[in-house]
C-alpha cells in the first residue's frame, strides 16, 4: 500500500466506522429511520376497518402442534434482530440440513462461506469501491460484518434436474435474491465470485429508497441516483492534504467511476474490471413469499412446524387463487419455502414475508415468531395481502418497509 494511503489509515477508521453521531456511508442512516415500535414499523389490524374478527385466531384450523409444544412467550420479539442488506436462498431441494448450513459439501452456501470475494453491498459504497477498501486493507481493523450484511439460506427450491446429475462440488443450483426478486440460474460454487460481483453487490438492498424518495441525483450521471454525501466526513484533526484523496474516493464511491479514483500506487489498489459472467437472471413470478424456518437439525420444533404451517398457509391461499406449489412459475401468487435457520428458535414457528411492489422488488419484509397454525388466516389476510400485522407485541421481530423508510434495527 502506498505511504499516503497508510498514513490516512487511522485517522480514516474513525469516519468509516459507521456511528449514530455522524454522517455515515450506510444508506439505512441517511435515509431510513429506525421505527420505535413494531406497530411504527408496520400497522397493526384495526377491527374498524378491517372488521370484527381481524384478530382473532382461526376457528376453522384443524392442524395443531404437538402436544407438548413449549416456547418462550416470555422475551420481547420487536427490535432485537440484526439488521441485513440483502437475503440469498439457494435451491437444494431439501427441507433440512447439516447444522451450519456453510458445512455443506460441495454447497453454493459453503463456497460463500469461504469466497475470497465477499458481498459488499448494503454499506451505501459503490462496488467498485468496496473491492478497492477490501483489497488494499484499509479496513482491516475494522469489523468486516459491515460488509457481509448478507443473509444466506438454504432451501427447499427445487433445483435444476442437472443438480442431482452432476459430480459433487459443480451441481448447478438456483439462487432467490431478495430483495430484489431475482432467481439466478446455474450457479456452481465456481461462481459465486461471479454471483457477488455481477448479482448480490450491484442488487437494491433492504434501505435501498425506492424511487420516489427524495434523493440526490448527480448531474453529470443522470438517472443515477445516490443519497451519499459529495465528500466522506471527516474528524476535525484530518491532515489537510489527505482531505482531496478522501474526496477524490468519495467522488469514485458515489459516481461508480474507476477514472475518477487516481490514488498513488495503482499497482496496489486497481482492480479489473469484472469480466462477463455466463450466469443469467430472471424475475421471481411471485408476488409474494412465506419463508419458513424447517431446520430440525438446529432445533426440532422448527422441523415440526413448518410443515404443518405451510398445509394450514396452502388451505387458506387456495380459495383466493394465490397458492403456489414448488413448481409453479404463474405469475403472482404466494411461493412457500422452507428455509435453513435464521435465528431465534426458541421463538419458533418464525416466518418471514416478503411483499413485492409495482417495482418488482421487495417493498416489505416482515419477521414474525411465535406463529402457530390458527394464526395463519390473519397472517394471509392482512400481513401477506396488506402489510399489517395481527398480534405485532407477541409475534413481530422486525422488518424494512422501503415504502416509509423505516426499519427495525
Amino acid at each position: 500500500m502506498s505511504s499516503t494511503l497508510k498514513s490516512i489509515y487511522n485517522r480514516s477508521t474513525s469516519f468509516f466506522t459507521p456511528t449514530a453521531s455522524r454522517t455515515d456511508l450506510s444508506l439505512s442512516s441517511t435515509e431510513f429511520t429506525k421505527a420505535t415500535n413494531g406497530t411504527s414499523l408496520f400497522p397493526k389490524v384495526d377491527p374498524a376497518v378491517d372488521g370484527p374478527d381481524c384478530d382473532h385466531d382461526c376457528e376453522s384450523c384443524a392442524v395443531n402442534y404437538p402436544a407438548k409444544w413449549s416456547i418462550d412467550e416470555t422475551d420481547q420479539l420487536y427490535g432485537h434482530v440484526n439488521g441485513w442488506a440483502t437475503h440469498l436462498l439457494v435451491a437444494t431441494g431439501k427441507s433440512d440440513w447439516v447444522r451450519d448450513v456453510e458445512d455443506e459439501k460441495g454447497s453454493v452456501m459453503e463456497a460463500l462461506g469461504k469466497a475470497s470475494v465477499k458481498p459488499a453491498n448494503g454499506v451505501g459504497i459503490s462496488p467498485y469501491l468496496s473491492r478497492i477498501i477490501l483489497k488494499s486493507s484499509i479496513l482491516d481493523e475494522l469489523t468486516r460484518a459491515t460488509f457481509q450484511k448478507l443473509m444466506l439460506s438454504a432451501s427447499n427450491m427445487p433445483p435444476p434436474s442437472a443438480y442431482y446429475e452432476a459430480s459433487p462440488g459443480h451441481c448447478p443450483t438456483t439462487v432467490l435474491l431478495l430483495p430484489a426478486f431475482t432467481l439466478i440460474d446455474n450457479v456452481t460454487p465456481s461462481d459465486v465470485d461471479d454471483l457477488t460481483t455481477h448479482f448480490i453487490d450491484p442488487a437494491p438492498t433492504n434501505t435501498t429508497p425506492l424511487p420516489n424518495h427524495s434523493l440526490t441525483t448527480r448531474p453529470e450521471h443522470p438517472g443515477r441516483a445516490s443519497t451519499l454525501p459529495t465528500s466522506l466526513p471527516t474528524p476535525a484533526d484530518t491532515p489537510t492534504e489527505t482531505l482531496p484523496i478522501l474526496n477524490e474516493a468519495a467522488t469514485a464511491l458515489t459516481l461508480n467511476d474507476p477514472t475518477a479514483l487516481t490514488l498513488s500506487d495503482p499497482s496496489t489498489l486497481s482492480i479489473p474490471a469484472p469480466q462477463p459472467t455466463h450466469l443469467t437472471a430472471r424475475p421471481c413470478p411471485h408476488k409474494y413469499l412465506i419463508l419458513l424456518c424447517s431446520q430440525k437439525t438446529r432445533d426440532a420444533r422448527c422441523g415440526q412446524s413448518a410443515p404443518l404451517l405451510r398445509r394450514e398457509f396452502e388451505r387458506h391461499l387456495r380459495p383466493l387463487r394465490l397458492y403456489r406449489d414448488l413448481d409453479d412459475e404463474r405469475p403472482g401468487g404466494v411461493g412457500i419455502y422452507f428455509i435453513s435457520h435464521v435465528g431465534g428458535h426458541k421463538y419458533a414457528a418464525n416466518v418471514m414475508v416478503y411483499r413485492k411492489g409495482e417495482n418488482g422488488e421487495a417493498n416489505q419484509g416482515i419477521w414474525l415468531a411465535r406463529v402457530r397454525p390458527e394464526d395463519c388466516e390473519g397472517i394471509v389476510k392482512f400481513t401477506v395481502l396488506k402489510g399489517k400485522v395481527v398480534k405485532p407485541e407477541r409475534q413481530l421481530r422486525g422488518g424494512f418497509d422501503r415504502e416509509r423508510g423505516l426499519v427495525s434495527w
